[in-house]
């Protein structure tokens, strides 16, 4: 518990509070932001903003986790160590594109099979990980089964070892390269993806607080037991990355003095990912991530009709947050209503998590 405040704690602090230094760096290496030639006119004036804001927070989050566990004594686990990777791995992957768009003064960087390639690579590196690493009882931090508030009766194990951990590996895939893309295309107004992720990371610190307090390591007698390798861990790092976008979302809100470039979005969409699929609640990702799932949501709908009708929209803009912009809300509107629908949607994902462990009582 002390752990966790101390992450939280100093990451928050890390990022309030060196974030001017940081955007002072960022200005002499002339990382500006290009802006879309097709976005909303608005949006020129934040051309040349300095970008890539997220190594603020996924490096204040990394080092916020390690000193809150140096101070306590404790040793890191694997659990929260395949957050790091995949957070930092996702978020190099966004590194890369968002250099590569700095020194060509283009919206466009990493081709969009590359970013796949890469987000490809960091989640196979996770799953065969994660399916190692066994404690006591057995249980090592990525499951074979499919999850929503826990594992599921299904265990890909039951095609055989081979088919098996294939068939884990791709499922990792499909949830990581998912969730990742979806926190960067939400990533287009200031302090929208920032605000949203805050919200995602304190259903994590709640759920793995709760499953720390109900784990069948110390309570298996107890109907409703979570089978969940380091939980209280989970809760830690969730709490240092809540603290370190917290921190950096004072700088990022409108108007913006730093944008997270694609560095931060990949990075957060990445460690969401981690914690939905260590603490086995995957599917109700699907509810916690809800606005993420809008976002992304409008942008295929948009391109599915435009080809289907030959040119014709459903929206005047996509992603839907953009719809919105043209229709004549202001940004900060856009942004704070889109912040209370993620919030909705934790309430709904942590709300349910609950109610299936009342359920589990009765």
């Amino acid at each position: 518990m002390i752990a966790l405040l101390i992450a939280g704690g100093f990451s928050l602090l890390y990022s309030l509070l060196l974030t001017p230094l940081f955007v002072r760096g960022f200005n002499r290496l002339r990382w500006g932001q290009p802006i879309r030639v097709d976005g909303p006119k608005e949006h020129e004036i934040k051309r040349g903003t300095p970008t890539m804001g997220g190594i603020i927070f996924l490096s204040g989050s990394v080092i916020a986790y390690f000193v809150g566990k140096l101070v306590m004594g404790e040793q890191p686990s694997p659990s929260a160590l395949l957050v790091i990777l995949m957070a930092v791995g996702a978020g190099l992957v966004g590194f890369i594109d968002d250099f590569m768009k700095t020194r060509q003064q283009a919206s466009a960087g990493l081709g969009g099979w590359a970013k796949i390639a890469g987000q490809v690579i960091i989640a196979v590196s996770f799953a065969v990980l994660g399916i190692q690493f066994a404690n006591g009882a057995g249980i090592t931090p990525v499951s074979t089964h499919v999850s929503v508030f826990r594992d599921l009766p299904f265990d890909f194990m039951t095609f055989g070892p081979i088919i098996g951990i294939g068939l884990v590996i791709i499922w990792v895939m499909v949830i990581v390269t998912a969730t990742t893309n979806a926190v960067n295309v939400t990533d287009g107004l200031d302090g929208l993806a920032a605000g949203s992720a805050i919200f995602a990371f304190g259903a994590y610190l709640v759920i793995g607080f709760w499953q720390s307090a109900q784990s069948c390591v110390s309570n298996a007698a107890e109907p409703g037991c979570y089978e969940v390798r380091d939980p209280m861990d989970l809760a830690v790092i969730a709490a240092a990355f809540l603290g370190g976008v917290g921190g950096f979302l004072w700088w990022n809100t409108n108007p913006a003095h730093v944008f997270m470039g694609d560095t931060g979005s990949m990075g957060i969409g990445g460690a969401i990912a981690a914690l939905a699929i260590l603490s086995r609640t995957e599917v109700l990702l699907i509810l916690i991530g809800g606005l993420f799932i809008i976002e992304t949501g409008s942008v295929i709908l948009q391109r599915l009709y435009f080809k289907v009708t030959r040119g014709r929209r459903i929206f005047l803009m996509s992603p839907i947050h953009h719809h919105f912009e043209l229709k004549g809300w202001a940004e900060v509107t856009v942004v704070v209503r889109f912040w209370i629908i993620a919030a909705l949607f934790v309430i709904a994902g942590v709300g349910a998590f609950y109610g299936e462990w009342l359920l589990q009582q009765s």
